[in-house]
């Protein structure tokens, strides 16, 4: 019984020196981690979040410095600082990624997904890692998708609730060919705009409407110059989050574990913000007065046929196999 006892004791050591030298493999750290939106928005609040978890499974030994609404420079500046090692980390809207690995521009194709819970079984499955996968080359490490939401249509003119509907009007779109071609596609005039300058030009009627998520339209105070809001969920954007290869690299086997694990449970904690944050503006945009519309499933097929040849351009460029595989995997996801 004794001899047992000493035994159970010099196993209790071992382990204890184990985990004294798994924990010692936790260098003291600090990242730099740097994203467009304020504090308040979901993708500033999902940085937080992993902010704390990672200090918490550290240890307190790495901690995160955040750099919110783009003090240290735009995405593209961001994603050049990332594979230079200036900058750690960033989460950024992954069609924004095409510049890097074309076959990232999938995400920006209109009309891909039904709901958030498609998205999220495509990013997180085969399809999303094997995108990831693909970045490592270009000196990125993908450590999950986060969630900006579905974008919508509004405009100071007329309800929008089928097709006809949205023809001649004069939209801001983001500066991207794809989102050109598929405004007007849809019979409206596409005009292409840089962000900061989209209120005034709402407010002076240089354009009729705009396209962004629930929660952008809300906080951009967008419901003040226009009436009418319509569910179009006509894109999906999925967030990359990115920390640098150079710096990944640099990690023992623990500290990329405790980073993975922290940005795995910030994953899941962003999208329920994120999406709890766009019901509730737009309960708060119904409630400012705006007129909310939705399109039948009839309606919405109209307008997927009507951009089927901007789907078929850009598959071209992204590469027709990717495509191929993204809506195989959409359709598996459908299943029964």
């Amino acid at each position: 019984m004794k001899r047992m006892f000493i035994k159970t004791l010099l196993a209790a050591a071992t382990l204890a020196v184990a985990g004294t030298a798994s924990a010692q493999d936790i260098k003291p750290r600090t990242i730099k981690f740097a994203f467009l939106n304020q504090t308040g928005h979901p993708q500033a609040q999902g940085a937080q979040k992993f902010a704390d978890l990672l200090a918490q499974k550290s240890g307190g030994k790495i901690q995160v410095k955040l750099f919110a609404g783009g003090v240290l420079g735009g995405d593209l500046q961001t994603v050049s600082a990332l594979q230079g090692g200036t900058v750690e980390m960033t989460v950024l809207n992954a069609g924004i990624l095409n510049a890097q690995v074309k076959e990232f521009g999938a995400f920006d194709l209109p009309f891909l997904f039904n709901n958030p819970q498609e998205a999220d079984a495509v990013t997180d499955g085969a399809f999303g890692r094997n995108l990831f996968a693909k970045l490592a080359d270009k000196g990125l490490i993908g450590l999950g998708y986060w969630d900006l939401g579905f974008r919508n249509l509004t405009n100071s003119k007329r309800p929008v609730s089928k097709l006809e509907d949205i023809a001649g009007l004069k939209i801001r779109v983001i500066q991207s060919p794809l989102y050109i071609d598929l405004f007007n596609a849809l019979g409206a005039t596409a005009t292409p705009m840089p962000f900061p300058e989209l209120y005034s030009a709402l407010d002076q009627k240089a354009v009729d409407g705009q396209e962004n998520p629930n929660s952008t339209i809300l906080a951009s105070k967008f419901n003040e110059v226009q009436k009418h809001l319509a569910l179009t969920h006509h894109i999906y954007n999925p967030q990359a989050l990115l920390v640098g290869r150079k710096f990944w690299d640099s990690l023992s086997a623990d500290e990329k574990k405790v980073v993975q694990d922290a940005a795995t449970e910030a994953t899941r904690y962003q999208r329920e913000v994120s999406r709890g944050q766009a019901d509730q503006a737009l309960d708060a945009l119904r409630k400012s007065g705006m007129q909310v519309t939705e399109f039948s499933p009839a309606e919405m097929n109209r307008l997927r046929e009507k951009v089927k040849p901007v789907v078929d351009k850009y598959s071209a460029s992204i590469g027709e196999a990717t495509v191929k595989e993204l809506m195989g995997a959409i359709a598996q996801v459908r299943k029964p």
